[in-house]
């Protein structure tokens, strides 16, 4: 993996150990030269990951829709800052740019853009990893809710197994290098030939 897509939100939290982790991952991407592209803030987690990175001397990436763009939200030390025209667009440039994706702990947001990228994967659209970043057991009621799809019968299982989990920087991105996608259905195929842009 080259390049990450990082989901989060632009609040740190009450919990300091929501942007430490954050820091932590920054720091272990760096390690790794992989860069990530964010949603172009300096606020928040999304301020806490970028901050770290552009000490380290890591490349982050930008892209931010126009009306966000004012000194309160947009970060002004990321020399690749990319500006779309809307939320939407800024989701088709990221998913073109990126080998996965991960969330960390955030609002809305954060789980509108992790969720849209799991239904891509779910329809073969995408094969990249999706990984949840789960400081302080932020994302376990979303998980136990992914498991009571399965035993409701409205997520199949293997696209539950989609969702990569851990509370662990490290092991998370082991995790991804290590993902396979599941198999294409004869039921998706015609949707899996439609490109996210289209």
């Amino acid at each position: 993996m080259d390049k990450i897509a990082i989901f989060c939100g632009a609040s740190s939290g009450f919990n300091p150990v929501y942007t430490q982790k954050a820091k932590e991952m920054g720091q272990l991407l760096s390690q790794k030269n992989i860069s990530i592209v964010f949603g172009g803030g300096k606020v928040g987690m999304m301020g806490a990951i970028a901050d770290e990175m552009l000490a380290l001397k890591a490349e982050v990436i930008g892209i931010i829709p126009h009306f966000l763009r004012h000194e309160e939200v947009e970060h002004d030390r990321v020399e690749q800052m990319l500006v779309s025209q809307t939320m939407s667009e800024r989701k088709v440039r990221i998913s073109k740019m990126v080998d996965g994706y991960i969330a960390m702990p955030g609002g809305f947001g954060t789980l509108d853009e992790v969720l849209e990228v799991l239904t891509l994967g779910q329809l073969h659209i995408e094969q990249k990893p999706i990984g949840f970043l789960n400081t302080n057991g932020f994302f376990d009621a979303l998980i136990q809710q992914f498991d009571h799809m399965v035993k409701e019968g409205f997520l199949k299982q293997e696209n539950r197994d989609m969702v990569l989990i851990d509370e662990d920087p490290e092991q998370l991105l082991i995790k991804m290098e290590n993902y396979t996608a599941p198999k294409v259905s004869k039921m998706i195929d015609t949707v899996a030939s439609v490109k996210p842009n289209e």
